[in-house]
């Protein structure tokens, strides 16, 4: 694979996601909400796993690939509902890197793999896909989780230590201990509660 191609293929995944008419600011800047959240992945991804290769830094980049197009708000409000919406929503990140992947001129087989890897699938026995959901829980915990908490004034300790267990299990060692060694900004209210939790 070259160097060109890689590099053809992070400028259009960027430049889709730069459609995103949702704007965050971070560091005083104004982004569009799924750019910002790839930069993020990416960030990341060269902190955990500096020497990615270049199916792990397309797939980061793309996990969350013009996401505004399929809100969770055109699925029923409960708990199927929410399972159809995110198998929905990696097939449709899949397919959208696939696209955009074929037109940079990557073969089949590469681009398979990196839509098993963004439709999330084998975690746990796949090393990329589980490479992904280590990336995505790290940049969770460090970028969206204390916004997360403040969204859920109702959940109660014991919920919030629920959801921060279920996350953890899904990370690899690595992964785990990477969060807990000083690596990532952990959200200083929310440290008792993350060690509590993980204890």
């Amino acid at each position: 694979m070259s160097e060109d191609m890689l590099k053809k293929a992070i400028e259009l995944i960027d430049a889709a996601n730069k459609q995103d008419p949702n704007i965050e600011t971070a560091d005083g800047k104004e982004w569009p909400k799924e750019l910002l959240y790839s930069h993020r992945m990416t960030d990341m991804l060269n902190r955990f796993a500096p020497d990615a290769d270049e199916l792990a830094q397309i797939a980061m980049r793309a996990q969350h690939i013009e996401r505004w197009k399929s809100p969770r708000s055109d699925y029923p409000m409960d708990r199927n509902g929410y399972l159809k919406w995110r198998t929905d929503l990696y097939k449709f990140h899949g397919e959208s890197v696939g696209k955009i992947l074929e037109q940079v001129g990557y073969d089949e087989e590469f681009i398979g793999k990196v839509k098993k890897t963004v439709g999330k699938r084998g975690i746990k026995v796949n090393p990329e896909t589980q490479l992904l959901e280590d990336v995505t829980d790290l940049v969770f915990i460090e970028h969206y989780m204390m916004a997360f908490v403040e969204k859920h004034p109702e959940y109660d300790e014991d919920k919030w230590i629920d959801i921060i267990q279920k996350t953890w299990k899904k990370m690899s060692e690595t992964a785990q201990q990477f969060a807990l060694t000083g690596n990532i900004t952990l959200p200083e209210s929310l440290v008792p509660l993350i060690q509590k939790s993980v204890a």
